[in-house]
């Protein structure tokens, strides 16, 4: 696991594996990251998170091409209005897909709807490895 760099302010904190894992679950949506031939790219996704791992609904396409059987990044972000607080939650992890069609029939009910229209037969499973949160005060114009 990579060290966690020094924060610039000194309210901002680093999350929890537990808390982290929380917030990640509550998020509505995500972005994954994965390198296409050379250059990185950015989906934004919506995802459901079963036991430890992220599970994400997609076509046949980029997402799935770049991201199956490689090792992919996932961020999903908040703000906590009472408090002023914003976090961040990033995941590393290997992405697999899931193949089995009695596994992808029993996570169908859990599965988040895609946002697109659209077929979405695939389903990604990404295997977290490692996850890093930081929380820190958001400066507000009144």
């Amino acid at each position: 696991m990579a060290a966690p760099t020094r924060p610039t302010h000194p309210e901002t904190r680093q999350i929890g594996r537990r808390e982290c894992l929380r917030l990640l679950d509550r998020a509505p949506w995500g972005r994954l990251a994965v390198i296409t031939g050379d250059r990185p790219q950015i989906f934004p996704v919506n995802h459901v998170v079963e036991a430890g791992s992220i599970l994400i609904r997609t076509g046949s396409g980029t997402k799935l091409s770049a991201a199956a059987d490689k090792i992919v990044a996932f961020q999903v972000d908040g703000f906590a209005a009472a408090d002023r607080r914003a976090w961040s939650v990033q995941v590393t992890g290997h992405a697999v897909e899931v193949d089995n069609v009695r596994e992808i029939l029993g996570l169908m009910p859990d599965l988040a709807q895609p946002w697109e229209a659209g077929v979405k037969p695939h389903v990604l499973r990404i295997e977290i490895d490692e996850v890093t949160g930081v929380s820190f005060p958001v400066q507000l114009r009144d």
